[in-house]
């Protein structure tokens, strides 16, 4: 096997293709990426059975061929070549890279134990590359990170003809946002995907300025998964099997008591006010019509408190709310306004959920269809 690549053009393709993979694995054949020459130049792809990775990249190839090779360490070496074309070549079992006046010699890792990749099937449908990658920003960080219970480890897209909703929960928030997407002939009825949140993280940030994202939910006898495909890029994720919790339901259709305020000066009076508490503990909210007021009892040695503006329609409301939960819900709205909006329970002593939505002008609510609902209790058990 021989090439000859441009180093840019490389390097982004290595460090695309290798940026999935898990930093350890228990099978070291799976830490490698694959290299193949094609009609065109190379294709270079990685896969550790959860997710995989495909791109291919113009290459000038002298002779056909295929090589394994520890992924993580040509992304290093790729990202600090020096400005010259890099050259590729195989000699016994070995692969040597020449770049200017640098030279590596790597080791082969065998190709006949690298797993075949999934095969994608046809797409399901289009989406908006910015909006999506947007979307995916704003429901992703309400997803849980403790693997006890894999289910809500996930963000569920739920696919229509016309729509695309993605939910996430980690049983003390739920975020929701809906994105228009082209659907196929194909797409009837409502489909669901429950994809990791971390990969769809990089997936979004990775497809982000693409223009748009062909979308693929494969189902078959052994395993469900979903691709995702731009600018001659390939991610496939197997999903998350188990039944995503019915939060949806949560969301109270209208709410008729509200405040809405600036949402960068409740960000930053949330930071500074937070500043004085112990982990874990919450910030206590007064909403009047005089504005609202932020408390924080931390110790003996520390407390703090500060008013800005708040405009409130309905009944004055006090709720004690985690600053780091409140501060990600705040960080997704992307309006100089943030509604607050505070729902009921059976129990008038016990404040409900407090909806979160973004706030075009003090009059005008958003239109980005963002949702985030939050509260200290638990709001499934």
């Amino acid at each position: 096997m021989k090439f000859q690549v441009n180093r840019d053009v490389f390097s982004e393709a290595v460090s695309f293709a290798v940026k999935l993979l898990p930093q350890r694995t228990t099978l070291p054949i799976l830490s490698g990426i694959l290299i193949e020459t094609t009609e065109t130049g190379l294709k270079l792809s990685s896969f550790d059975y959860e997710v995989s990775a495909q791109t291919e990249i113009v290459a000038e190839v002298q002779e056909p061929g295929k090589i394994l090779v520890s992924g993580r360490l040509l992304a290093d070496i790729s990202a600090r070549l020096p400005n010259a074309p890099v050259r590729f070549s195989t000699d016994e079992g070995k692969i040597v890279v020449s770049c200017g006046s640098a030279n590596f010699t790597l080791l082969s890792m065998p190709v006949e134990e690298y797993p075949t990749l999934p095969q994608v099937s046809a797409s399901s449908g289009v989406l908006p590359a910015e909006a999506f990658a947007a979307a995916v920003a704003q429901v992703a960080v309400a997803a849980s990170r403790d693997d006890v219970t894999p289910v809500i480890t996930g963000v569920q897209l739920e696919v229509s003809s016309h729509s695309l909703s993605l939910v996430a929960t980690d049983r003390y928030r739920v975020a929701v946002r809906e994105i228009e997407w082209a659907s196929d002939d194909s797409v009837t009825d409502t489909i669901t995907a429950l994809v990791p949140a971390r990969t769809l993280t990089e997936i979004g940030k990775t497809f982000g300025h693409s223009g748009s994202i062909s979308v693929a939910i494969t189902s078959t006898d052994e395993r469900e998964l979903i691709a995702f495909q731009a600018d001659r890029r390939t991610v496939t994720s197997l999903l998350i099997k188990g039944n995503f919790p019915p939060v949806k339901r949560l969301f109270p259709e209208t709410v008729d008591n509200y405040a809405v305020l600036n949402t960068a000066e409740l960000i930053e009076a949330t930071r500074r006010v937070s500043l004085v508490l112990e982990r874990e503990a919450a910030l206590r909210f007064s909403f009047t019509v005089d504005g609202v007021t932020l408390e924080a009892i931390g110790s003996e040695q520390a407390q703090a408190s500060e008013t800005i503006d708040a405009f409130l329609t309905g009944s004055d409301t006090v709720v004690s709310l985690k600053p780091q939960f409140l501060l990600d819900g705040l960080g997704a709205v992307h309006s100089e306004f943030v509604r607050i909006s505070f729902t009921k329970t059976d129990n008038p002593n016990k404040p409900g959920p407090v909806l979160i939505t973004s706030q075009s002008t003090k009059d005008q609510a958003g239109s980005d269809n963002y949702r985030y609902l939050l509260q200290p209790n638990l709001l499934l058990r």
